[in-house]
Parts: C-alpha cells; sequence; structure tokens
C-alpha cells in the first residue's frame, strides 16, 4: 500500500512511484530474511529457509482466484477430455457410477404430517411414480428433445465435471399429445459470462450478479457461445445477453438452477472444473504417453542412416534401380527384401536403437496415476481398471470411492433430480393428475407431499455372498432397512421386489413346489411333510 507522499509521487512521475513501491518490498523481505518469525512463521510461513525463498504466493479472493482464470481451465480440460485417455476415463467412471442408467425416484409423502394411512401412502406413491415415469421417460421433457430425464442426468454431471458447472433452466412448452407442459434446458458453463456493455453499478462477475449480503440474483445468458462460428451465418450475428433472474419476483420460483462441481471457498460464484488440480500431470502424461508409443512404433521398424565424409555427394547412385525412391522426400529410401547395398568409399551404415519398450514406462505411469487419484478421490486402480491387488485391497479401494461417489450422487438429487420433481409435482397438482390437498395452503404441506429419496444402481460385489450376508444381518440388527439393502444390492424397490416374491411364492404354492425341513424341493407336500417356509 502507498502513503500519501508516494500517491503524489505517482501521480507526478508514476515510473518513480514503481521504484520506490518495489525497493519498499525488497526491504520487508530482507527484514524477513533477517528477523525470520514466530509461530508459524519460522515453518511454513518461513521467508528464511532456502526451500521456502523462492515460493511467492499472494492472497486473493475467490473470484480473482477462479472466475478470472475459468476460461483457460474449461479449455484444458474439454481438450483433455478429448485427446486424453486418462482424463475422459475419470470423468466416465464417475459418471457411470455415480449417474449409470440413471438415479431413479421414490416417492416418500410424510403420511404422519399428511394423516394418510398406510394404504393411501402406498397407493398415493404408486400414482405418483406412474405418472412421473410418464414425464421423465419420454424425451419430450427436454427442451431441445433429445433426451429423457435419465440420460440428461449423466449430461448434466458430465458437463458439471468437465466445465466446472452448468446451468438448468425450466421452461412451460405447450407440445401436442403431451401430458406435461414442463420442459428441461441446459446451458453450457460458457455461455453464462458478461455481457458487454458491463452493467454499471451492479456486482457481475462471470455472468453471476450478486446482491447486497452475497446472494445471486440473476445470471447473464448469451445467446451463443462465446467460441462459436453460428453468429457469421445467421442474419443478426451480434451476441445479445439476457439477464435472468434466479428467483422469480412474486412466487420465489427457482428460475435457474446452478449446479456447481465444487464449491471451495466463500463467497465462490462460479465452479471449477473436477481436473483443474491435475490439469498439468494430465497433459504431461498424455505427451509422455504419445512419446512412449511412437518410439515403440520406430523400434518396430528397421532403419539405418547412411554417414557420409562427402554430404554433397547424391545418394542415389549407392543403391540399385530397384530401390523405391519417396517422392515426397528425394532422400528418403525403402529397403528391399534382402538388398545388398555397395557403398562408395568412406560410407558406412548405422541403425538406430530406441531401446523400446521402455521397461520402466507402467510403474512411472502408476505413480502418476496414483496422485491423479488421490486430487480426485478416484482410487488408481479404478482409474486404470487394473486390479491386480488382494480382495481386502480391492474392496478398501472400491469402498473408498463408493464415498464420493455417494456424495456425488446425493448432490445430483438434490441440486437437479429433486427441484425438477417439485416442479413437475406441482404441475400435476394443478392439472389434477395428483391429488394432493393443501399443496398450495402451506409450504410445511407442500413439503410434506414432495419428500422423496433417489436410487441409482447398485453397488458391485466382489464376493455377492459375502455382501448379501452382511446386509441381512445389517436388516436383522435394526441398522438398516429391508428398502434400502435391496437397493443398495440391486438397484431395485423393495415394493418391486417384494411383490414379484409374492406372485412367485403363490405360483410355488399352486403348482404344489415347497421346500421340506432341509430346504429340498418337493412336488408333494401331503406326502413328504414338508412346510412352506416362505
Amino acid at each position: 500500500m502507498m502513503n500519501i507522499f508516494d500517491k503524489v509521487i505517482s501521480v507526478i512521475s508514476p515510473e518513480k512511484a514503481l521504484k520506490r513501491t518495489l525497493a519498499r518490498k525488497r526491504i520487508e523481505m530482507a527484514d524477513r530474511l533477517l528477523i525470520g518469525g514466530a509461530g508459524y512463521g519460522s515453518h511454513g510461513a518461513s521467508y528464511a529457509k532456502k526451500s521456502l525463498i523462492g515460493w511467492s504466493v499472494s492472497g486473493q479472493d475467490a473470484d480473482d482466484d477462479i472466475v478470472a482464470n475459468l476460461p483457460t481451465l474449461r479449455d484444458r480440460s474439454r481438450d483433455l477430455y478429448m485427446g486424453g485417455g486418462f482424463a475422459a476415463g475419470a470423468l466416465k467412471t464417475i459418471r457411470t457410477n455415480v449417474v449409470g442408467s440413471g438415479l431413479m425416484l421414490s416417492a416418500l409423502p410424510d403420511a404422519e404430517f399428511l394423516n394418510l394411512t398406510d394404504d393411501e401412502a402406498r397407493e398415493w406413491r404408486k400414482n405418483v411414480e406412474r405418472e412421473w415415469n410418464l414425464f421423465a421417460s419420454d424425451v419430450n421433457c427436454d427442451a431441445e428433445r433429445r433426451q429423457n430425464f435419465y440420460q440428461l442426468q449423466s449430461l448434466v454431471l458430465l458437463s458439471a465435471l468437465m466445465s466446472g458447472d452448468v446451468f438448468v433452466y425450466m421452461p412451460i412448452i405447450k407440445r401436442a399429445g403431451v401430458p406435461y407442459d414442463l420442459c428441461i434446458g441446459l446451458i453450457e458453463a460458457d455461455r453464462v459470462c458478461d455481457p458487454m456493455p458491463y452493467p454499471v453499478g451492479k456486482n457481475v462477475w462471470g455472468g453471476v450478479e450478486l446482491g447486497p449480503y452475497g446472494e445471486t440474483v440473476a445470471y447473464y445468458v448469451a445467446k451463443y457461445h462465446p467460441g462459436s462460428t453460428l453468429p457469421l451465418n445467421v442474419k443478426s450475428p451480434i451476441q445479445e445477453w439476457k439477464r435472468v433472474l434466479a428467483f422469480g419476483k412474486t412466487t420465489g420460483r427457482k428460475n435457474v438452477l446452478h449446479i456447481m462441481c465444487d464449491v471451495e471457498r466463500p463467497a465462490q460464484r462460479r465452479g471449477v472444473p473436477l481436473l483443474a488440480p491435475v490439469i498439468e500431470a494430465l497433459k504431461q502424461l498424455s505427451r509422455y504417453t504419445e512419446a512412449e508409443l511412437m518410439a515403440a512404433v520406430i523400434s518396430g521398424m528397421f532403419t539405418v542412416f547412411v554417414k557420409s565424409n562427402s554430404p554433397s555427394t547424391p545418394l542415389a547412385p549407392m543403391f540399385p534401380a530397384g530401390m523405391e525412391v519417396d517422392k515426397r522426400d528425394p532422400n528418403a529410401y525403402e529397403m528391399g527384401n534382402g538388398a545388398i547395398v555397395s557403398l562408395d568409399e568412406g560410407e558406412e551404415i548405422q541403425t538406430a536403437n530406441p531401446g523400446r519398450p521402455n521397461t520402466a514406462f507402467d510403474g512411472f505411469v502408476m505413480a502418476i496415476c496414483r496422485q491423479i487419484g488421490s486430487a480426485i478421490e478416484v482410487p488408481y486402480e479404478l482409474l486404470i481398471k487394473h486390479f491386480t491387488a488382494s480382495y481386502s485391497a480391492a474392496r478398501a479401494s472400491l469402498l473408498e470411492a463408493w464415498k464420493m461417489f455417494r456424495m456425488r450422487r446425493e448432490w445430483m438429487a438434490s441440486g437437479f433430480c429433486q427441484p425438477v420433481y417439485e416442479e413437475w409435482l406441482t404441475e400435476a397438482v394443478l392439472k389434477g393428475r395428483v391429488k394432493a390437498p393443501g399443496f398450495f395452503d402451506d409450504p410445511a404441506i407442500r413439503a410434506a407431499w414432495c419428500k422423496a429419496d433417489w436410487y441409482g444402481d447398485a453397488q458391485g460385489q466382489l464376493d455377492p455372498l459375502k455382501e448379501a450376508n452382511a446386509a441381512k444381518v445389517r436388516v436383522d440388527e435394526g441398522f438398516s432397512t429391508r428398502e434400502r439393502e435391496a437397493a443398495e444390492l440391486t438397484g431395485m424397490k423393495f415394493d418391486e421386489i417384494h411383490a414379484a416374491r409374492s406372485r412367485e411364492e403363490s405360483m410355488r404354492r399352486e403348482a404344489g413346489l415347497v421346500r421340506d425341513s432341509q430346504g429340498q424341493i418337493v412336488t408333494n407336500p401331503n406326502t413328504q411333510g414338508g412346510t412352506d417356509d416362505e
């Protein structure tokens, strides 16, 4: 910070003011080096230790550290995804385990608060889930009419991981033959950006406008992607921005869902790509892999070089007429099978041996993958799909990964699935397709009707028998429920399993198939004395 005297000098001679400021900084640095410090000043914050002298950093707010660098981070993250196997594999692994075939709705109205009997709550759930599937399984729920709701989940997650965040809007579009008007539209992160001209007097950066308390007020959405060539081909190539309120003024409805990959700091208004901390490592690993691959290809070819003491002499007379010459490069020749080449005086043949494949390649790649996996919370065994350790080690890796997968699944459910479901249920109640007394009378009643769980694909089991026995113990001891264990082990709802089991056992009883005391199936229970142990 400059004092008053420095400010006066900066007006007269900015160059002299800059020199004074730099000199003051040098003096402060010298004092720190001589004096050292106490507490952290003697350790991590020390300027006296040789290992830390060259480590110069400055503290900035979240916008300076994140928003200012986002365009570069997004571009590099996408480039790694499109051209780097490890980056694409990491993002797709997270996408497949978190969303998979899609998070499924399990409507759970608060029956006690709503004064519903168990039968009434069960019937309401069945009707709501039937109506929801009518909406969610159709591509008409997509504003672009390309994907259904479960496929949109995959796109939302992948986009947020790759770009840092993604924006969702929910327009009302009437379409012929479609029972519901609610639609889901996605806005790529790049399109939410600072408008031109800049809105004077508003706290806008990264296309996000904040209010006096740091709350999100509005988003500025560009008509075209900033890097798109489409504006050059249309009649109105001028870029335009639309200011979209985050919440409705009168209803408080969420006009835009801002789904951020990770929130790292307070007052952070934009998300950071998942690969941001390991961009350099992934790029260097990709370059190293390409170089090793090229070296291995070259080593598979027998290449010779002519070492000449008279480089001005053309090489063509040295080779017989049967040798092929590359017309694009007159100095390149292809050796024929069993060719005998006579050389002039002073000429000799030298071969190139790249020494590939490199035996250290695999170990080095594994070491880097461990660091990358640690940063993005994906164990390297899962990152490279290579399980060679013991059962216990492999299971520990999967369990550690599933902590992150469940966290991401909950993040997807609360940030995307549940808000869309609440908007849909509101329309379903308004249209009379779903009965929900008091839905618009009290927010607490509305929340009770909207309560739901979201289940995804089950976690794979290394040893299904051990997993099933563990689930049985958890249910028997009251640590879990059949519904949750069924969802975790099979991805199915317990109601569906129970209904199917009931039908199967009824069919077995009607056919006279029961089990005896040893658990063996018999066809005549009257003669065998068996009992039904359903």
